[in-house]
């Protein structure tokens, strides 16, 4: 039988989150240390733990199958891939920066200047739809360091919180794309493999579900129940049970953890009491 073969980040910020949603999927993951390839014993699958940067071209060739990968590498790398599913984890940005004395955010700012940057691909694409000509230094790490030593004027960059370029004397001017961590696939999977990906995409897709939603119970007296049940972003009709006290029934329902205190002040309001919230582990649909 065939076996997918992954690849995750050997290292780094992707490797936790990326090894903990498949753990969530059911795949039991085994490796002893530095141990860079994994056959896994309970579904058709081998994890190959790489570099990141060389991910995009083993996919491209079809030495994986699949990856867990930020999306701004792939853009960058420019491989032909394709992105199966947003995973939701490890967001982030490709941004311009600038020293903080420099008080315009104006694009015009980087014309005929310096820029380094370890996405020299994202990064010229960018300033060519914008009619920018500037002078691009690539530099493999440390990138906020350039503007400090004479290097360059500005720098492009991966952001997540901020803090980095804080430290370095540097502010955020222009973001050039967001980012965040995707399943992605090699072109040249055969009928055997996509149906194990379907497989394995079903999982995933259940999770992440499940980690944007919540269960939410609730006492409502009947006369409410109508009321309510407008007011609940639900997938189908709730669960309506009658309470041991006449005339109050219990509603069991999921809501969307972004819509979720908005949603609980319009049920406090139409009558809702006793509401409490559980985190789902799995939403199957």
């Amino acid at each position: 039988m065939s076996k997918l073969k992954i690849a995750v980040q050997k290292s780094g910020r992707l490797n936790q989150e990326s090894l903990q949603l498949l753990k969530n999927c059911g795949i039991a993951i085994d490796n002893g240390k530095d141990q860079l390839k994994v056959i896994v014993p309970n579904f058709p699958l081998e994890i190959l733990y790489l570099r990141n940067s060389d991910i995009p071209q083993y996919l491209e060739d079809g030495v994986v199958d699949l990856a867990i990968i930020g999306e701004n590498l792939i853009i960058e790398k420019q491989k032909q891939v394709t992105v199966v599913e947003k995973l939701g984890f490890s967001k982030c940005k490709v941004s311009l920066a600038v020293p903080k004395e420099i008080e315009t955010d104006d694009v015009n700012y980087f014309e005929g200047k310096k820029i380094a940057t370890s996405y020299p691909n994202t990064l010229n694409q960018f300033l060519n739809q914008n009619n920018i000509k500037a002078d691009v230094h690539m530099i493999s790490g440390s990138v906020e360091i350039a503007p400090n030593i004479g290097l360059a004027d500005g720098i492009c960059d991966i952001v997540s919180s901020g803090s980095t370029l804080f430290k370095n004397g540097l502010r955020e001017t222009q973001v050039i794309l967001k980012s965040e961590a995707v399943l992605a696939k090699s072109v040249n999977l055969n009928p055997e493999k996509e149906a194990i990906l379907e497989r394995l995409v079903f999982r995933m897709k259940s999770v992440l579900r499940a980690k944007k939603s919540k269960y939410i119970l609730m006492n409502v007296p009947d006369s409410k129940i109508e009321e309510v049940n407008k007011i609940l972003p639900v997938l189908k009709s709730p669960t309506v049970l009658p309470l041991a006290e006449k005339g109050w029934s219990s509603l069991h329902s999921v809501i969307d953890e972004d819509k979720f205190w908005d949603v609980i002040d319009e049920l406090k309001i139409a009558g809702a009491e006793g509401i409490l919230i559980v985190p789902i582990d799995k939403m199957v649909l």
